[in-house]
């Protein structure tokens, strides 16, 4: 359900200014400005005005900064009590100009907006309540504003406009295909996640963001993952918040796969590769050292490279029994207990580094530099160990992708013979190619095959009887 904020002190003034310029403009002779919006899933023509832009208000309910308005827990706090604040307002206008996974820095995209209106002029109207919120077109106001630009042009939604309009309609515009901009990674999450809040199936929510479902199915995991880690890294009153896996996008889609993969084979297995992975996520490793990271990574690899700092002591997990069932449920198993244990101290570390304050956070950089170290460690024998199974399973892997070329043969072969166009000498020659091909191949398997299988067994028999 959309939360009601109200209506903000100059809702009246704006109201009337609002219905002053729309009576101007359908008395005006000139061509009418309108704008095409979804209202209540129908399309909606508004009219477009100028508005004072120092009048009007940036939208707390936003989805284009909603991850960002944690960074700072005070403001954010505020927001919710009082939105339409000067200091409310001049937090929102500082996240509007902040980059998505870093807003203590100016975003270089900000920049580029401005320099863009300076230049050409506001190209596409925004959108407004008649109370004077920004419904679509928050970044360019906080633009025009700094531009010292006094107007900006707006079309107007109807009187009986709710929150719920609002966030519909904010959402709907942003996902036309010709958005100019997208919403960062962690605020699409949260804006298909509300989407299946209010009873929508995945299959309309994949259309609705142009995704297919089963991509949505992941962001879904995805976002539940990260909400998992959030709440397992308070430290105190220090917490992560989900805008510090804004730049994990490809990584936790990586882990997902490798995760539905695996958990088709052994879920236990799954469970304890992801949760060693999720720890080199927290810790910004990249892609490919993250790859190298399997359910075995930790006894194999790590756990012999841990500072005492980072063992923990963990209890040995205990059956439990619930009320009202017969059976005991089986707890989680011993390594896979410690994993989560050194997850859960990589975390909440890294929320008491990002606290920045104190002995505290002292403390716990010096286990997030061990942490990163341990692993760092842990993944030069696992990258060689990596690289030698490759090598092993090189040769299969050549043969069964030149099994697919020729089946993709046989059904040129096909294609060919039914348009009367098959080349027949060229394919004898190249048969006669493979032919010689696969009696070297033969020779090399019998000089390096102790004990042959079916399939090197009959490889060898076939080229015997050939050359017999």
């Amino acid at each position: 359900m959309s939360k009601d904020f109200g209506a903000p002190p100059l809702a009246a003034d704006n109201r009337e200014i609002v219905d002053q310029r729309l009576k101007e403009a359908a008395a005006g002779q000139g061509l009418r400005e309108t704008l095409t919006i979804e209202w209540r899933t129908q399309p909606q023509v508004v009219e477009v005005i100028d508005m004072p832009v120092e009048t009007l208000y940036f939208n707390p309910a936003t989805h284009r900064i909603r991850a960002q308005r944690s960074f700072s827990p005070d403001s954010d706090r505020l927001l919710d009590e009082n939105p339409w604040s000067s200091e409310s307002q001049d937090y929102l206008q500082y996240l509007l100009q902040a980059k998505p996974d870093d807003p203590s820095k100016r975003d270089p995209a900000f920049a580029d907006l401005k320099e863009s209106l300076q230049e050409y002029r506001q190209n596409e109207p925004g959108l407004i309540t008649r109370d004077g919120i920004l419904v679509n077109g928050n970044t360019r106001a906080a633009a025009l504003k700094e531009l010292g630009v006094p107007n900006i042009r707006v079309g107007v939604l109807p009187a009986s406009c709710t929150w719920a309009d609002v966030n519909a309609v904010e959402l709907s515009l942003q996902l036309r295909q010709d958005k100019r901009r997208d919403y960062s990674y962690i605020n699409e999450l949260i804006a298909m996640q509300e989407q299946i809040d209010t009873g929508r199936q995945v299959g309309d929510i994949a259309k609705a963001f142009h995704k297919r479902a089963a991509t949505v199915e992941a962001d879904l995991w995805i976002l539940a993952t990260l909400e998992d880690l959030r709440r397992r890294s308070r430290a105190g009153s220090a917490q992560l918040q989900l805008l510090d896996f804004e730049d994990a996008k490809e990584k936790l889609h990586e882990l997902y796969r490798a995760w539905m993969k695996e958990s088709k084979k052994n879920r236990d297995l799954a469970e304890l590769m992801k949760e060693n992975r999720l720890a080199a996520i927290s810790l910004k490793f990249s892609k490919t050292d993250i790859r190298l990271i399997e359910s075995d990574f930790r006894k194999r690899y790590l756990e012999t490279r841990l500072t005492p700092a980072l063992q923990p002591e963990v209890s040995a997990p205990q059956e439990r029994r619930i009320p009202g069932m017969t059976r005991a449920v089986r707890p989680a198993a011993q390594p896979y207990a410690e994993a989560q244990a050194f997850t859960n101290q990589v975390l909440q570390a890294k929320a008491l580094e990002r606290a920045g304050a104190g002995e505290a956070s002292e403390v716990a950089s010096k286990i997030v530099e061990q942490a990163r170290t341990a692993i760092e460690d842990a993944l030069e024998p696992a990258g060689k160990d990596a690289r030698v199974r490759k090598r092993k399973q090189a040769a299969s892997d050549r043969l069964n992708d030149a099994c697919q070329d020729i089946e993709q043969c046989i059904l040129d072969i096909g294609l060919a013979r039914a348009s009367n166009s098959l080349d027949e000498e060229a394919l004898d020659e190249s048969v006669l190619k493979l032919k010689a091909t696969l009696e070297k191949l033969a020779r090399e398997t019998k000089r390096s095959v102790g004990e042959p299988g079916d399939g090197v067994a009959w490889l060898l028999d076939a080229v015997t009887k050939e050359q017999a």
